[in-house]
């Protein structure tokens, strides 16, 4: 999602692949041998594996539009940065609340919810993290969104209520048609969420 929306940004056309993940293509495994995951940027006939990565090789490369990190290095670091905490933070307590229960699902939302709340303080009075226009901090953050309705729906809680700027935040992103365009449908991804916990036998 980060890949496609940074594209679309960007205006590039390009080919997209989907992948069985249970069945990985020949073209995966040769294009990206170490992790065979996705998503995988194939330019030019090379490969550029993992998103964070990718979209700033697609910011570097198209820089003649829609710039995504700031121009100074200061400022392009602390985009990294907040990146970084998005990945390793947001990530990793949302995908504890739709794969554990009782208490350890709330411990898991409980920091899930301040994280959030940390995110709220970045962001300011700032349209968006990248500042009036949609950075890379948005754009790696944004996908993470599809999977909201899920989390809420495990952890019982509201996250307009508990985090209404963030929330704002994420509705001026699906205003923009290459955000928009890139994410999964809500529904689709609880449906698929549901049908993984039962195969872990966590409902």
């Amino acid at each position: 999602m980060r890949v496609r929306i940074a594209l679309a940004e960007k205006g590039i056309k390009y080919e997209y692949k989907d992948e069985d993940l249970r069945n990985k293509s020949p073209l995966l495994l040769q294009m990206n041998p170490v992790h065979k995951k996705i998503p995988v940027l194939i330019h030019n006939g090379k490969p550029i594996c993992e998103s964070l990565i990718a979209v700033q090789y697609i910011d570097e490369i198209w820089n003649d539009k829609a710039p995504l990190l700031p121009s100074d290095a200061y400022q392009r670091a602390h985009a990294r940065f907040w990146a970084d905490y998005v990945d390793k933070k947001l990530y990793d307590y949302g995908r504890k609340i739709w794969t554990t229960k009782g208490e350890e699902q709330e411990a898991a939302k409980k920091e899930f919810l301040d994280c959030l709340k940390v995110l709220e303080g970045e962001l300011g009075d700032k349209l968006y993290f990248g500042g009036d226009n949609l950075g890379f901090v948005d754009v790696v953050l944004i996908p993470f969104y599809s999977w909201f309705s899920v989390y809420e729906a495990l952890g019982n809680f509201s996250t307009e209520a508990e985090s209404p700027k963030f929330i704002a935040w994420a509705k001026r992103c699906l205003e923009i048609e290459s955000v928009a365009k890139s994410l999964p449908d809500q529904h689709k991804v609880h449906d698929f969420v549901m049908l993984m916990r039962k195969k872990f036998g966590l409902d």
